[in-house]
């Protein structure tokens, strides 16, 4: 029995894939590409916006070693990601267990807690901080009616920076709903056959809920980790980088040395912003590494 084969049934032509995908090819050539090149090449190079650029090779990374600006915008970078991501995980997941319960309205709680994250950290959120934070705001009040000194939030090099962490830390909302989708699909079956064994709920938490959270724990430490190397919006809206560079970090470093110092040099921001990719794709692939060891120490 002969078997027909039909290749082509509607007369596509082989083309057409390709140019319904085109627009997609265009815009990541045009958008992303090119500006990645673009940017590699200038981080070679001194060029102030206004002299054609002219190439110095490795001078921009070798001047950061000198840099103190740099040196300072990075330990800033690194000790708010070090204390954020693990925050922001632990209260995610805490909550994302609470909205877990099926309770009646929990779903007008789940959209209350996401709702920061729509936000963001524009200016109203910007606003809202700040008078919370303020020399006689809100928080100053509260600790004044416990009969604790008020606390300069904003102007104390100690403290400014954990009040961005808090602000970061009160959007959690995209990291719970990824938490949540992974617990709603966790077996009930396991949580059942836990409770027939005598198995209270911190250790069916320990043993069963962990367990089959791990890669969603890992890939929300690897999302959350990206988005707090490249902070930027929050700092300098809040506290501009101060007091004393506290809150500086990389992201404002390029910022300033594109935009804002007298002598811009933007092959020097572009040479930040290349050296900013490097660490956290290599602390990502760390991270890869680590996770690959575990498993094969498990296995």
């Amino acid at each position: 029995m002969k078997k027909h084969i039909c290749r082509n049934p509607v007369g596509v032509s082989r083309y057409t894939g390709l140019l319904l995908i085109s627009p997609f090819i265009i815009g990541l050539a045009v958008f992303v590409v090119y500006p990645f090149i673009c940017s590699f090449i200038l981080g070679m190079t001194e060029y102030d916006g206004i002299r054609p650029p002219e190439f110095i090779g490795t001078d921009n990374y070798r001047g950061m070693l000198h840099d103190r600006n740099f040196r300072k915008a990075f330990t800033v970078t690194l000790k708010y990601t070090v204390i954020l991501v693990p925050l922001k995980l632990i209260v995610s997941l805490m909550t994302a267990l609470i909205l877990n319960m099926e309770l009646r309205g929990i779903g007008v709680f789940r959209t209350a807690f996401y709702i920061p994250s729509i936000l963001g950290a524009n200016l109203s959120v910007v606003i809202m901080w700040q008078y919370l934070f303020a020399s006689e705001g809100l928080v100053n009040q509260l600790l004044g009616k416990a009969g604790l000194d008020p606390v300069g939030w904003f102007g104390d090099p100690q403290r400014a920076l954990f009040t961005i962490i808090l602000l970061r830390l009160w959007e959690f909302g995209s990291t719970m709903i990824i938490f949540l989708t992974a617990l709603r699909d966790i077996p009930k079956e396991l949580y059942e056959a836990a409770r027939v064994d005598g198995s209270g709920s911190i250790r069916s938490f320990i043993y069963i809920t962990l367990p089959q959270l791990k890669g969603v724990i890992f890939i929300n430490l690897v999302l959350q980790s990206i988005s707090a190397m490249q902070e930027f919006n929050a700092p300098y809206m809040l506290t501009g980088g101060g007091p004393l560079r506290s809150t500086y970090t990389l992201g404002m470093l390029i910022y300033d040395e594109m935009f804002r110092y007298h002598d811009m040099n933007a092959g020097y921001a572009n040479a930040v912003s290349w050296v900013l990719f490097v660490i956290i794709g290599a602390m990502i692939a760390l991270m890869y590494v680590i996770r690959s060891i575990s498993r094969r120490r498990q296995k």
